[in-house]
């Protein structure tokens, strides 16, 4: 039976120099009032110290999760996926007060399972070619890890290449969810996604390590109808209740609770605020416009998550897609900002390591991500820039499996300010750094892998668009109002392939009423009848 800890008196127990697993998505998820008090007692007592932690995707909002135990001597080692929203974390990393591997989001999740089963490690193809193959950098992310043991290695199987990511066992891991009950059990019914949780909990007890729970209620034996149960009873050894939900387990940084994102009740589309017609909003229009009737996609963080969702129930087309977010999101409009991976009017929501069955099996119909630098090999980088170790999250997992990726990215940074006139862009003042580099930092997706696997792989921004070639990356569309050579080729560190069919953007992207684009589908679909 799970002991119910208070959270003094459960830190006390963990020893200097343990491996601790912690699961949350952004800023959702963490067992903040655990992590609180493991941060008190370092400071107080200096213990316990030199603690390796694994995380999968991102811990937080930026003031939450891991950010409660970003202190020199505390870390001694991170395994994860991404510290966008990290930043005293992001500062142990980039000053080399911790070693550091990323790996990608997905395979972290899947070597749980790997992990569940007692198996040595987990093997996969994704991340051959990235910055995480063992011949490049092997995923590990800043210089006091470069002459550190690989994690991970390269393998042949039948004589194709896979990559294997060495198991990692846990002394304990930290999982939340709403209530348990006297034997343990415990469900998820406030919280906004599931996670990772179950399997989670199955890898630490098959290394002997001991599973404790966050929750906010406990209950009588039997309350629980068994299909709500995500973690049976039998594998917690210990719990600890959050009194204080507003700093100890909120469900995502802007609220402590709403049933919006449970999916208890579903909030009208009117009641969905239309965005401004900025540079972020035009490359997801251009965006969307790739898009067709029931299809399944991918949004990535950025400009994808904030702005895709958005514009789709602006042009009412929303509930002719499946949008996922990788947290398990499947359906509804995206919240974007530091509450990605939650959305209004879900209509499902998965297991976090499931969905990355489907990115990495089937592969969705096309994924939108972000792009910091795009080189002239067609290589996007989004891990490591301008000295930032922001890590890849679940980017590497999806773009190297889906049909067709799409780079949504402003085309220079740093200032960037532009309008539109009369269906024209007007840039108004110029970025000061270019994103068209002759070289990426740091090879998130390998322009080459995708290359020579046919790959579909588009880089939209608001003023050109851009597709992948043999030949490397050509210019295919050209803003209203754009001067080629003063607004794009001056702007770029190397020249493109510029396509012999070069045409204009679709001038609806640049107008403030949206571009209809259900009635276009609508017409599409009639002629195509016809024929």
């Amino acid at each position: 039976m799970a002991k119910r800890y208070q959270a003094a008196e459960l830190v006390q127990h963990i020893k200097d120099g343990c491996t601790v697993a912690l699961v949350g998505f952004g800023g959702m998820g963490q067992c903040d009032k655990i992590l609180q008090e493991l941060r008190k007692q370092f400071k107080e007592t200096g213990h316990p110290n030199q603690l390796t932690i694994y995380h999968t995707a991102g811990q937080s909002g930026r003031t939450n999760g891991i950010e409660h135990i970003a202190e020199e001597g505390l870390i001694a080692k991170i395994i994860g996926g991404h510290w966008g929203l990290a930043p005293k974390t992001r500062e142990l990393i980039e000053q080399n007060k911790v070693e550091c591997y990323c790996w990608p989001q997905g395979q972290l999740t899947h070597l749980l399972r790997a992990m569940a089963n007692k198996m040595p490690g987990h093997i996969s193809s994704i991340g051959l070619g990235t910055f995480v193959d063992p011949r490049i950098e092997g995923g590990k992310f800043n210089e006091r890890t470069k002459e550190k043991e690989d994690l991970v290695k390269l393998i042949h199987i039948n004589d194709e290449e896979f990559l294997f990511y060495s198991a990692i066992p846990f002394d304990y891991v930290f999982i939340r969810g709403t209530s348990i009950d006297e034997e343990g059990n415990i469900t998820t019914e406030e919280e906004p996604i599931k996670l990772e949780i179950l399997s989670a909990a199955q890898a630490a007890k098959a290394y002997g390590g001991k599973v404790i729970a966050q929750v906010k209620y406990t209950a009588k034996k039997g309350s629980f109808h068994p299909k709500d149960v995500v973690v049976p009873g039998y594998l917690v050894d210990g719990y600890v209740v959050a009194e204080n939900p507003e700093t100890e387990h909120r469900q995502a940084p802007l609220t402590i609770y709403s049933p919006v994102f449970t999916g208890d009740i579903k909030t009208p589309v009117k009641e969905i605020e239309q965005a401004p017609l900025d540079s972020r909003k035009m490359i997801g229009r251009r965006a969307v416009q790739e898009l067709f009737e029931g299809a399944v996609v991918n949004l990535g963080i950025g400009i994808p998550g904030d702005v895709i969702g958005p514009v789709t129930s602006e042009e009412g087309i929303n509930e002719d897609l499946k949008l996922t977010l990788e947290s398990g999101i499947i359906g509804g409009v995206p919240i974007g900002g530091n509450s990605f991976g939650i959305a209004r009017n879900a209509s499902a929501i998965l297991d976090h390591e499931y969905l990355f069955d489907y990115y990495h099996g089937a592969g969705v119909d096309i994924t939108f991500m972000g792009a910091a630098e795009v080189d002239q090999s067609g290589n996007v980088n989004v891990s490591k820039f301008a000295g930032r170790h922001i890590g890849s999250g679940g980017f590497i997992d999806i773009t190297q499996s889906a049909k067709k990726v799409v780079f949504c990215t402003t085309f220079t940074g740093g200032g960037l300010q532009v309008t539109c006139k009369a269906g024209q862009l007007v840039i108004e003042q110029e970025g000061c750094f270019k994103k068209f580099s002759n070289e990426v930092q740091q090879i998130t997706f390998s322009g080459q892998y995708a290359a020579a696997r046919e790959k579909r792989v588009m880089y939209v921004t608001e003023r050109a668009v851009f597709v992948l070639t043999a030949e490397g990356v050509m210019l295919t569309e050209i803003a209203p109002g754009i001067d080629l050579e003063k607004d794009i080729l001056k702007q770029m560190a190397f020249k493109p392939v510029i396509s012999p069919h070069l045409k204009e953007m679709d001038k609806a992207i640049f107008r403030e009423e949206p571009m209809d684009l259900k009635k276009s589908w609508q017409l599409n679909k009639v002629s195509t009848q016809l024929i």
